[in-house]
């Protein structure tokens, strides 16, 4: 088995070379898949995999322009509609200057499985720029997002594809490219999500890949007869997505221990609360400070230039960025205690720290399950948008948890193996791919 999966990575590997980020995701999943792919030769006549690997339409495109200087700047815009079998494509935008083809299609062919997981009729894409938000005024964010829509309006649509936020796009970038559609277009429409409420936004859209994730971990300790609270926990990053996620577990009676940004991290062991977390918004969504002046507020230790791994914890949950946590990293975390890692950000753990975690039997969680809750609400904001209609704040929330039960839910049908072990990477990567390859099935070789 071992050599058709390398036959069919190497495969990949010649028609996308030079793309690390995306090679990576592939093997990945080919690893689950191929073997099931074995038992059901129909999928391999039909080559749905080799299909699935290859995007259905990329754009990329040039982005001018002209900065508070009055200087012309130039970036690259993208755009990788990976696959629409179940629906029209849906992911996000990523401004920073990281971006480039290689981690667009990574995360689109990710885009693919974990929104079939969802359940909702949407198919796999994602896009961005190599623009950095970072210390640009509003009007030269609101200037590039302008120019940028201008070109991304061509390709997308309510029917077509429904981008969203990512890393840099957030709230005021996406106010700014749904204006400039609407101008072009001269049409409302619900061509974006994670709109702001006062535009047809969703209640919880911003909460909701970290209060996802912890209804993960919730389900996946339920099923061995534990729960969150009491747990000692060790966040990645400091931005949405780990803000959210420290205060779904504060209120589930957690003691969250770390926060961190690319300059290093903070270790509280008295425990991050509600207060301290109010400290950390105000810190990282007004004022754009760094995550080190929460040290000095609250008289903790800060650890510059490192990640929060070698914190001892019962749980871990990487939010931070891919490939952040390393197999030293896992041999350290699995040394101290930690029996659960459930991933925020997308394939922030390398292959060799994830072999660590299943050799030793620890709860391990990948991003395409664990942090579907995003993209679920966005879907559930596009289903708002068209009823004309905004559900409740409690409505919504259900709606995310019954999801994430249901993600849960797939994963162990496809992952519990006979030993009792639930591999919920296997799990998620074949529950997502089997929905996918019968629409494709059923709709001929396109």
């Amino acid at each position: 088995m071992s050599v058709l999966v390398a036959d069919f990575v190497d495969s990949v590997s010649r028609r996308h070379a030079n793309e690390p980020e995306f090679l990576q995701a592939v093997m990945e999943v080919a690893e689950s898949l191929i073997p099931y792919i074995e038992k059901h030769p129909v999928y391999r006549k039909n080559k749905i995999l080799e299909r699935m690997t290859e995007p259905e339409r990329v754009v990329i495109f040039r982005v001018p322009w002209i900065n508070d200087n009055g200087e012309i700047e130039i970036n690259r815009g993208y755009r990788v509609q990976m696959n629409s079998a179940i629906g029209p494509y849906k992911g996000g935008l990523r401004f920073h200057p990281t971006v480039n083809l290689s981690i667009l299609k990574f995360l689109a062919f990710e885009q693919v499985l974990k929104n079939s997981l969802t359940g909702l009729p949407m198919g796999g894409a994602k896009g961005g720029s190599d623009f950095d938000p970072k210390g640009k005024s509003d009007r030269e964010v609101m200037q590039f997002c302008q120019s940028f829509m201008t070109e991304l309006s061509k390709y997308i649509g309510p029917d077509t594809d429904v981008p969203a936020g990512d890393i840099g796009v957030g709230a005021r970038e996406i106010g700014f490219l749904f204006g400039q559609y609407k101008r072009l277009k001269g049409e409302f429409t619900g061509v974006l999500t994670g709109k702001g409420i006062e535009y047809g936004g969703s209640l919880i859209r911003p909460e909701a890949t970290g209060y996802g994730l912890v209804y993960f971990v919730e389900e996946m300790l339920q099923k061995r007869g534990d729960s969150v609270r009491g747990k000692s926990i060790v966040i990645s990053g400091s931005g949405n997505v780990s803000q959210f996620t420290a205060e779904k577990c504060i209120e589930m009676g957690a003691t969250v221990l770390t926060l961190s940004d690319s300059d290093g991290f903070i270790y509280d062991p008295a425990g991050i609360d509600e207060n301290k977390l109010n400290f950390v918004r105000e810190l990282k969504n007004v004022r754009r400070g760094r995550i080190k002046e929460y040290a000095l507020r609250y008289g903790c230790e800060y650890f510059p230039q490192e990640k929060p791994w070698g914190i001892a914890c019962d749980i871990a949950l990487p939010n931070a960025t891919e490939n952040e946590l390393h197999v030293e990293d896992a041999c350290i975390l699995v040394n101290n205690g930690c029996y659960v890692v459930a991933e925020g950000a997308n394939m922030p753990c390398t292959p060799q720290a994830i072999e660590v975690f299943r050799n030793k039997g620890i709860l391990y969680a990948p991003g395409k399950a664990a942090n579907a809750g995003g993209v679920a609400v966005s879907g559930l904001e596009m289903t708002q948008n068209s009823m004309r209609y905004s559900w409740t704040r409690d409505k919504v929330d259900q709606k995310l948890k019954t999801i994430m039960q249901n993600i849960h839910r797939s994963c162990v049908k496809y992952g519990e193996e006979e030993d009792g072990y639930i591999n919920y990477q296997k799990g998620a990567n074949i529950a997502g791919f089997v929905k996918v390859a019968e629409a494709m099935l059923s709709q001929g070789f396109v």
